[in-house]
């Protein structure tokens, strides 16, 4: 069980409201190895819940390709995205009844990505769970993405929570170092190919999906 103390739930978004992790990985295939990056489905794991930036700069130190422009390359993984949810975009398991539950139940509810305000506007307009959130925090414009803290910390503040009253639910290793970074308390959704790697270990629980955070609160 979680400590009594717990005021208020931050969720990240991608992989763990919305089904999108696949529809990133294969936007970055689609883009990168255009501009020639050897980019594997594998690889891209290794970024998971970076903003796309820092991410495009990553695969740039380790691939320089020319006439090198940041703004377009990220901008066009996004939009690719956008595409995917505007057409195909699903919740994942459980996401409806969690915030369901943790507003029936007096929780704040917050939400804390790494993504750009279009697709955060695409992912809540889409699965129509706008109203739930009572801050709505994206990294896109902070001088640090994740695994720095700074978007987990704004969310609190702006809730007028104490962060170590917080429970961050992420899926990605990135996102798990911030909520941590932050002094929340921490729950993994990971996804299924990577449940049994020992990296999670550094999460307050681990779980399947967010079915389970009903019996945890």
């Amino acid at each position: 069980m979680l400590p009594s103390q717990i005021s208020a739930v931050i969720f990240d978004m991608d992989g763990v409201i919305i089904d999108s992790e696949p529809a990133w990985q294969q936007a970055e295939l689609d883009i990168l190895i255009q501009l020639g990056v050897p980019l594997t489905h594998d690889d891209t794991l290794l970024t998971t819940g970076l903003r796309i930036d820092q991410v495009v700069e990553y695969w740039y130190q380790r691939h320089p390709w020319r006439e090198y422009n940041n703004q377009k390359t990220s901008i066009d993984i996004v939009s690719k995205v956008i595409d995917y949810i505007n057409h195909d975009g699903k919740p994942m398991r459980g996401v409806l009844e969690a915030l369901e539950y943790c507003h029936a139940n007096g929780y704040q509810i917050g939400l804390a990505t790494s993504s750009s305000m279009n697709l955060v506007d695409a992912v809540l307009d889409k699965l129509q769970i706008r109203g739930y959130f009572q801050s709505i925090q994206s990294a896109e414009h902070l001088q640090y993405g994740k695994p720095h803290p700074e978007v987990y910390l704004n969310c609190a503040t702006a809730l007028q929570i104490n962060p170590r009253q917080c429970l961050a639910i992420e899926d990605s290793f990135n996102g798990l170092i911030a909520a941590r970074a932050a002094n929340m308390q921490t729950v993994s959704i990971p996804a299924q190919e990577q449940q049994h790697l020992s990296q999670w270990q550094i999460a307050h629980h681990q779980m399947g999906d967010l079915v389970e955070l009903l019996s945890i609160l």
